[in-house]
């Protein structure tokens, strides 16, 4: 009978390597699947904490300035007023009153888009009784015009002849000066409040250690004109009425934000 040669077994060394092979393929792959993940969770924080750390510094100032001129115009305030004992005859009085005051208007040269109505009103008028009742004993009707004299050095004049043809029926309840287009003169005001606010901005800079840098926010609030130079109301038996025009100021504010660098 012929002679089997033995089967060859791999001995215990051999399998080990194998084993020891095989769980570091699989340690390999198990680290590469793991490794995505373990590093994307840095990356989601990194940003936040660089926003934060880049946000630059700013400061907020507010600046004013102002700006006066010449006035070139001159806003009457002007009307009659009339007392009669019946409403009828009250209006008629007023009525031929407020025609005298606006003929007068135009003979001195007034156009009609400068005259507006502000007012017209009808009241009685309450007389106090011996026994302490309230009686009416007439009606007061009156009217006040709105009127706009574009040549100032006239003004005077305007109101003298006011109040020549309506008599003890006219009024004279103020004048104020203005400047017929504010445009230019707001616009010089506008200019010194930036400045006023660009320094005040580069000042905060310099005492914080910084310079200043770009020009965040600009915001304007609403321009003033104080000091308009009212004439109380006051009866004018002159023809011409003295009356001191002075000067316009207008008043701007602005809100600036600025960078820190």
């Amino acid at each position: 009978m012929p002679h089997r040669p033995a089967p060859v077994l791999p001995n215990r060394g051999a399998r080990a390597a194998r084993l020891l092979a095989a769980t570091a393929v699989l340690g390999g792959i198990l680290l590469a699947t793991a490794a995505p993940a373990s590093a994307v969770a840095p990356e989601r924080s990194v940003p936040r904490a660089a926003a934060r750390a880049e946000a630059p510094a700013t400061v907020t100032v507010t600046g004013s300035g102002s700006a006066t001129a010449a006035p070139d115009l001159a806003i009457l305030s002007v009307g009659v007023e009339v007392t009669k004992p019946t409403a009828k005859e009250a209006m008629a009085a007023q009525n031929t009153a407020a025609e005298a005051l606006l003929a007068v208007l135009r003979k001195e040269g007034v156009e009609d888009r400068d005259i507006r109505t502000d007012s017209l009103s009808l009241n009685p008028v309450y007389t106090q009784t011996t026994g302490g009742e309230s009686k009416v004993t007439g009606y007061q009707a009156s009217q006040t015009f709105s009127v706009k004299v574009r040549d100032i050095d006239r003004a005077g004049q305007v109101i003298g002849a006011v109040n020549g043809a309506t008599g003890d029926a006219g009024r004279v309840n103020g004048v104020v000066f203005d400047v017929a287009d504010p445009k230019e003169l707001r616009a010089k005001a506008r200019e010194a409040a930036y400045k006023d606010a660009y320094d005040k901005a580069s000042q905060h800079a310099r005492l914080s250690g910084h310079r200043l840098g770009r020009l965040v926010s600009l915001s304007e609030g609403d321009s003033l004109r104080p000091g308009h130079g009212a004439l109380p109301s006051m009866p004018a038996d002159e023809p011409s009425v003295p009356l001191a025009p002075g000067e316009i100021e207008e008043q701007v504010t602005v809100s600036a934000v600025f960078e820190l660098i």
